[in-house]
């Protein structure tokens, strides 16, 4: 039997899971090791923050990364034009808007996870299996528990 309810319950505020997210981004792309450093470089460039136009400059200048510039990617990763129109807003969106990110850092790591292409592969999927359906970039993933 699977269930189809929400894994996990968040615990404190939206915007404190992101400034918490977005220190161990920072970590990683500041970090020597480049399996860490190049996604999170990725993103950064592709939420267009920096100027540098290719991910070898960024890599090279990564210590010049600011909280701010995280902070700010996230923020165009959830729709949002900057952190500053993302910040007020943010804690008003449900929780469930931020699951892509705990899926990062390990919050379903107890619950099968099923990956697929986008997100209406994985509905499908869903309409048979149950699960819970998230969006993660252009792919989408199916989360479901084991009841014991």
């Amino acid at each position: 039997m699977w269930s189809t309810t929400l894994p996990l319950a968040s615990t404190g505020s939206n915007s404190e899971f992101l400034r918490h997210y977005a220190r161990r981004m920072l970590r990683n792309a500041r970090g020597e090791q480049p399996s860490r450093a190049l996604p999170a470089l990725r993103r950064i460039l592709a939420a267009r923050v920096t100027p540098q136009q290719k991910l070898t400059e960024l890599y090279a200048q990564r210590e010049s990364l600011r909280l701010k510039h995280v902070l700010h990617t996230l923020a165009v990763e959830l729709g949002f034009a900057n952190w500053e129109s993302c910040k007020p807003q943010i804690d008003r969106c449900p929780a469930e808007m931020l699951d892509r990110y705990r899926l990062d850092v390990g919050a379903y790591g107890d619950f099968e996870s099923n990956w697929f292409p986008d997100e209406s592969a994985a509905r499908q999927w869903q309409q048979q299996y149950g699960g819970y359906v998230m969006r993660y970039g252009d792919q989408a993933v199916a989360i479901l528990d084991k009841v014991r």
